[in-house]
């Protein structure tokens, strides 16, 4: 499988071709835009009916919720990176129940889930009480929603999406991946054969915790517009300021995930020794038994069937990730003793985040910690974890 690539010139200048500011005299960053309508052309012009214009190559706009400029750069832009037709949304939720709406199940397959995904499906089946939930062990049938999450949150562990491809495309039915805990250059899932990807933008495509964002990415144009068409009358549509910030954003995201992927997967070796130290030894400074177990795709073994992340993510491991530790009290107050990591939910943010997961997800291990790792230096989180390790183990040595 070849390795997936991010390209910086696509990131900065993929939607050039798609600009009303090209001549002498128009600015180099791309205006806000905030108008909810526009200028009607007048009849003379012989200019393209609204209805018959191509949403995704707008010659001209006709009211914000449609088109208008800063959006469907980003758009572009994204499709380029993405290998398809992206589709931009207000949330990740909202993208997630749009893409529920455009393949209308009859049952819905997934195990690991993001709560807010889970709240979602819920959601969706008032209105269709009749879709069934099954694990993703269930054997598939015509008309079947598989849903993975991978690598998922909150551990950050791989799954195979060729297998779960193969199975769902057998049974007649399809495969969306939230590739979220994913984003390029890390992985691909089109390559693995999903019919529809979706990122929460608001994490590593945003990756400044300062936008709402969510993304769809289909294969086909047609698909594109039939997402488009239903956005549209469903009013999902990203305002001008998010979408703004979005556009600014992607300028850096080739730097930014190869950054945090390299630190995370060094965090995660460096944190899984010092799993392994005896409470009566220390490693590199900390006593042994605060940390029980790490999770990462790194780390992870090869399955039965043979399949390891490292032949998915061709492009780096995922740079957000949990470990266990030896109690709920050190769980819960780790994050405050930290002075890099601030204590806050989501994830892809240049800043390194932290949480007590259980705080905001019931469902989890209660001795779980997510780390989500920005662009610091890697000596200095490791610095910050240590102290705090040092701290909370000479706490819990005093019981």
């Amino acid at each position: 499988m070849k390795k997936t690539q991010l390209s910086g010139t696509d990131l900065i200048h993929g939607d050039h071709t798609f600009s009303y500011y090209k001549g002498a005299g128009g600015p180099v960053a791309p205006p806000i835009s905030v108008s909810a309508t526009f200028r009607s052309p007048h009849p003379d012009t012989n200019s393209t009916h609204y209805t018959k214009m191509d949403n995704r190559n707008p010659e001209r706009h006709l009211y914000s919720r449609y088109t208008q400029d800063v959006s469907t750069r980003a758009e572009h832009i994204l499709s380029k990176i993405l290998n398809g037709y992206a589709i931009t949304y207000t949330s990740g939720v909202n993208a997630a129940f749009a893409a529920l709406m455009q393949y209308h199940p009859k049952r819905i397959a997934f195990r690991e889930i993001y709560l807010g995904c889970l709240v979602g499906i819920e959601i969706y089946r008032k209105s269709r009480p009749e879709v069934e939930l099954v694990d993703l062990d269930a054997d598939f049938e015509p008309g079947d929603l598989c849903w993975i999450e991978t690598p998922s949150n909150p551990e950050g562990e791989s799954k195979d999406i060729q297998y779960y491809a193969n199975k769902v495309h057998k049974a007649g039915g399809k495969l969306v991946v939230d590739s979220t805990f994913g984003p390029p250059p890390l992985q691909d899932p089109f390559q693995f054969g999903a019919d529809c990807v979706m990122h929460s933008g608001t994490k590593y495509l945003g990756g400044h915790s300062d936008l709402l964002c969510g993304v769809l990415v289909v294969k086909t144009a047609e698909e594109w517009n039939e997402l488009h068409h239903t956005r549209t009358y469903t009013g999902n549509v990203m305002g001008s300021l998010e979408s703004w910030l979005l556009l600014r954003s992607l300028k850096t995201l080739h730097l930014r995930v190869a950054r945090q992927s390299e630190s995370a997967t060094a965090l995660a070796q460096w944190l899984r020794n010092l799993s392994k130290t005896p409470k009566d030894q220390v490693f590199d400074g900390v006593p042994g038994g605060i940390v029980t177990k790490v999770w990462h795709s790194s780390l992870q073994e090869a399955d039965a069937r043979g399949f390891h992340p490292k032949n998915q993510m061709t492009g780096g491991f995922n740079a957000t990730f949990s470990i266990e530790v030896a109690n709920t009290k050190i769980a819960s107050k780790l994050p405050h003793e930290l002075k890099y990591f601030v204590p806050a939910t989501s994830l892809g943010a240049v800043e390194s985040l932290v949480e007590y997961r259980a705080d905001t997800d019931s469902r989890v291990n209660p001795k779980l910690v997510r780390f989500s790792i920005g662009v610091e230096e890697l000596e200095d989180l490791k610095a910050d974890l240590r102290q705090a390790f040092q701290k909370l183990g000479s706490a819990q040595a005093k019981l």
